[in-house]
């Protein structure tokens, strides 16, 4: 550091002025000292009534409607505008709120409409899979055969009340989790400031708005005060927008245009304002965007993985029943039993329980994550939550303790500088943007002797691009602009500098020697701002970012974030979960450095924001792969490192907590924020932590990684057992003289099968399962299906030779007796029937593990439960009552060890074929 000896202070016209203090505001970020026209309150006009009927009735041209009154509002003074809306600046009255709530409805853009118990049914019932059964159910019965109708009909009231039920009851639960974290707006009603839920918004609602806010609706401004928004969600323009109160000329323009209102899906960047609600719902200006949107679902990839399984399955059941039917029709000439058989074929392939098995998965998994501090806002997202291997975040509150102290305030001679902690308390006191971290800190301060005199003149926000902000204030014959902001930023605008009572020119040598301590300081972990000020005379009134030149630069402030404790735990517990952390930040790269040092995360190579303009997509990807620390970035730049990540076939999760973060929380594959951040940030994501902390994003993986395994364990249950049986039964068709298995008892077969994998969402997940991310890979279903399915089909044939060969059900072809063929043909059928319920139910066991079952790893007590009820079932139905019915027959006492074996012998070599296809193809 530059030491410099100035001699005798003496007078001069810059000297740093004793600049006032206010009564000590809030630092809460909500500062709401704005001034409000007054309005005159009165009832809404017919007209106006009639024509919020109308748009409620009228669907897209609600939106219209909306378009037209936010023009009228625009052009009119803000008394008039009150007296449009019965509204006043009071705000409205608890029976006038009520009113226009039940006439507007909520403030929702497709207000959510909860569909009733036949409504639930019906949609439950468009599934293409209970369609499947709904058709074949259907040609039951127009064939005669009510018996396959009944069953195939009690599959489908199992597979969708089940499904019903255990989905709303979740669904409350869900609910009751996501009340926590829904937004909410500021409104005054009957003269008093309250928090109310977005939706409860309606027209005339006198809304307050301050920095981190979501416009909540379609606001005509009433007063602001330095307010800037952001519209780049409703139209791409990135770049902020001052808005005004003044009313305007709407001639030739759009409601978007207009400079005195702010629409809903837009944020408040800076500043403090107040607006009456103009248009809520449908008729906002996002109401007309979504209403062209309206009926298209965007597929999340769980969704589309779900899918693909889902119509795998489709196509696999066509083949199989098509072959069957030609089979059976051309071996037994009878065709109409073969259409009846094919058609119970196609029962036994259909995975009916998919839809119940992944809604109640997702839904406990919610729950589960709850618990450990998760909240899931969009439940498809517990997926790519699992999947997730890049987890990008800023070290601020992550790695660090989110507990900013300023350590000192020196002048540019290292000395300590009251007038430079004077200065930075001003600023940060006067500014209306979103106060941070360093703002809290400086404002810790609260015991400064300043005098209680001046004001306020303008504001120069803070942006990512000049990475400073300033205040002017009126102080006796001067306004005094006092600029903030990043070292490099605040010299580029400084052209002499102060020490005591001298101003003199900043050197390119001094400048060198500031930079050289502000590094170092840096390197140590400090955060660093620089200050600045200028004087202005007393007829400037408005200031623009071009008056923050030829500044003074008057001193620095160094902040220091202490390192978590838990935070190099936290990041070795998500690389041993094979998630890699990659540091994105607004922070310099000394200061980001020095962090990472401290918390263990090995810097492998850093970037700076300066270094990524001008590179190619290409250029960007490879370079996003290989590098994990990114400082000085801006919010665009965020956003384009997650792209180019994403393009490299990474699934990325962002997480964030401030307006900056927006942006690339929507882009990831997953956003993640906290209950604490603000508005915008909270909208944006997916998930939302209750704890700013690593060790709680690890939970969650893990917890969603859970979600997923027993989604998959479901599916690959039901396409392995699914494709052996169907295997069997087309090589029995072929050669038995009689039907492998009736239709009738190929549909029980299957309902037994399928009930007992009600127990799945509650199942355990081994340890080593959760080890790394999990995608959806249906070419290694198929797989998986082609290498175990056949298991089941050897014992499935060792079972007919058994049967035919051992129980003399062979006698079938050379006697001529009707009973005795039934009696034959029926005990056939009950010895697989019995054997087909055993193995498929004990795959359940086999598969849900990669471990060795029941002794290295066991299933959960209700999946237990289900499964041995079903097996006890099956081996007690050919001696029940409905036995009969069924066409079963009882069997005698020796074939129950000839099972035993059969079951022992399949266990082992399932499990054998098992654990060669995991170290052939992984665990995926």
């Amino acid at each position: 550091m530059l030491k410099l000896d100035l001699g005798s202070s003496r007078d001069r016209p810059g000297r740093p002025r004793q600049l006032p203090n206010h009564e000590n505001k809030s630092d809460s970020g909500k500062e709401r000292a704005v001034n409000h026209q007054n309005g005159v309150a009165g009832a809404p006009p017919l007209a106006r009534v009639k024509r919020a009927r109308a748009a409620e009735q009228a669907g897209p041209a609600a939106a219209a409607l909306g378009e037209r009154e936010m023009l009228d509002c625009g052009a009119l003074a803000p008394e008039a505008l009150l007296a449009r809306l019965g509204a006043s600046d009071k705000g409205l009255s608890a029976d006038q709120a009520e009113e226009r709530f039940d006439r507007f409805g909520p403030n929702e853009v497709a207000p959510t409409r909860k569909l009733g118990f036949l409504g639930e049914i019906y949609q439950r019932s468009k599934n293409p899979l209970v369609v499947q059964l709904l058709v074949i159910a259907a040609a039951s019965t127009w064939m005669g055969d009510l018996r396959a109708a009944s069953v195939v009909g009690l599959m489908v009231v199992l597979s969708v009340m089940l499904g019903y039920v255990q989905e709303r009851r979740s669904s409350r639960a869900v609910e009751r989790l996501l009340s926590m974290i829904k937004a909410t707006c500021t409104v005054v009603r009957e003269g008093k400031e309250s928090e109310i839920p977005l939706r409860e918004l309606v027209p005339g609602d006198l809304v307050v708005l301050a920095a981190g806010d979501i416009i909540p609706a379609d606001l005509r401004l009433l007063s602001t005060k330095d307010f800037y928004v952001s519209q780049a969600a409703l139209t791409g323009e990135s770049m902020p927008i001052e808005k005004t109160a003044t009313a305007c000329d709407i001639a030739g323009k759009n409601s978007i245009d207009l400079p005195n209102a702010c629409f809903q899906g837009s944020n408040v960047l800076s500043g403090t304002a107040r607006g009456v609600v103009v248009n809520t719902g449908a008729r906002t200006y996002f109401g007309a965007i979504s209403a062209k949107l309206a009926g298209r679902r965007v597929l999340t990839s769980f969704d589309r993985g779900v899918e693909s399984f889902t119509w795998l399955m489709i196509r696999f059941m066509v083949v199989m029943v098509s072959v069957v039917f030609v089979i059976v029709g051309l071996t037994k000439h009878d065709w109409s039993e073969a259409l009846l058989f094919g058609l119970s074929v196609a029962v036994g392939l259909t995975p009916e329980m998919l839809p119940m098995i992944v809604t109640v998965n997702l839904s406990k998994g919610a729950m589960a994550m709850s618990k450990k501090q998760v909240i899931v806002k969009r439940l498809n997202s517990i997926q790519n939550f699992g999947a997730m291997d890049v987890l990008c975040t800023d070290k601020t509150g992550t790695l660090t303790q989110d507990r900013i102290v300023l350590e000192r305030y020196v002048d540019v001679t290292n000395r300590k500088s009251e007038d430079v902690l004077r200065y930075a308390y001003m600023n940060s006191y006067y500014q209306t943007g979103l106060r941070n971290l360093l703002d809290r800190a400086i404002l810790g301060h609260s015991d400064l002797d300043v005098e209680r005199t001046g004001r306020k003149v303008d504001e120069i926000p803070f942006d990512f691009q000049r990475r400073r902000m300033s205040v002017v204030i009126d102080y006796q014959d001067e306004h005094v602009l006092i600029c903030k902001g990043a070292v490099e930023e605040i010299f580029q605008v400084c052209t002499r500098y102060q020490v005591d009572e001298e101003i003199h020119p900043l050197i390119d040598m001094l400048k060198q020697d500031l930079l050289e301590e502000y590094e170092a300081l840096s390197r140590d972990g400090h955060r660093v701002l620089a200050i600045a000020y200028r004087e202005f005379p007393r007829d400037k009134e408005v200031f623009t970012a071009a008056d923050e030149s030829d500044l003074v630069l008057l001193g620095y402030l160094a902040f220091f974030d202490p390192p978590k404790e838990t935070a190099a735990s936290a990041l070795e517990a998500l690389r041993k979960s094979g998630v890699a952390t990659k540091i994105l930040t607004g922070d310099n790269a000394l200061v980001t450095q020095k962090i990472c040092r401290d918390v263990g995360l090995s810097v492998e190579q850093l970037v700076t924001g300066d270094q990524l303009r001008g590179l190619s997509e290409a250029q960007l990807t490879e370079l996003a792969l290989k590098a994990n620390v990114f400082a000085r970035l801006t919010p665009s730049q965020k956003e384009d490192i997650i792209r180019a990540l994403q393009r490299g076939g990474r699934v990325v999760g962002f997480m964030g907590d401030g307006i900056n973060d927006a942006p690339a929380m929507k882009t990831a594959d997953v956003g993640i924020s906290v209950d604490t951040a603000v508005d915008v940030a909270k909208e944006s994501a997916d998930i939302i932590l209750l704890k700013k902390s690593l060790l709680v994003l690890e939970d969650g993986i893990l917890e969603g990684r859970k979600v997923f395994g027993n989604i998959i364990k479901y599916i690959k249950m039901g396409a392995s057992s699914n494709f052996g049986n169907m295997f069997s039964v087309v090589g029995g068709s072929y050669f038995l003289p009689f039907l492998p298995m009736a239709p009738i008892q190929v549909l029980v077969n299957n309902l037994l099968y399928d009930f007992s994998q009600v127990g799945i969402p509650t199942d355990n997940v081994d340890r080593e399962y959760l080890e790394k991310p999990r995608k959806w890979n249906i070419d290694s279903i198929k797989k998986f299906m082609l290498w175990i399915g056949p298991m089941s089909s050897i014992f499935d044939y060792t079972t007919y030779f058994l049967m035919l060969y051992v129980f003399g059900c062979i006698a079938f072809n050379t006697t001529s007796d009707p009973a005795q063929k039934v009696h034959f043909e029926s005990l056939f059928h009950s010895g697989w029937f019995v054997e087909s319920i055993l193995t498929q139910t004990l795959i359940v066991h086999i598969i849900r593990t990669n471990r060795i079952p029941f002794f290295q790893s066991r299933a959960s007590w209700p999946l237990v439960l289900t499964t041995l009820a079903v097996m006890a079932a099956a081996c007690a139905l050919p001696y029940s009552p409905l036995a009969a019915p069924l066409g079963l027959t009882p069997l005698p006492a020796t074939f129950w060890p000839w099972m035993l074996a059969t079951v022992i012998a399949y266990s082992i070599l399932t499990h054998f074929v098992k654990t060669r296809f995991i170290r052939h193809y992984g665990t995926d």
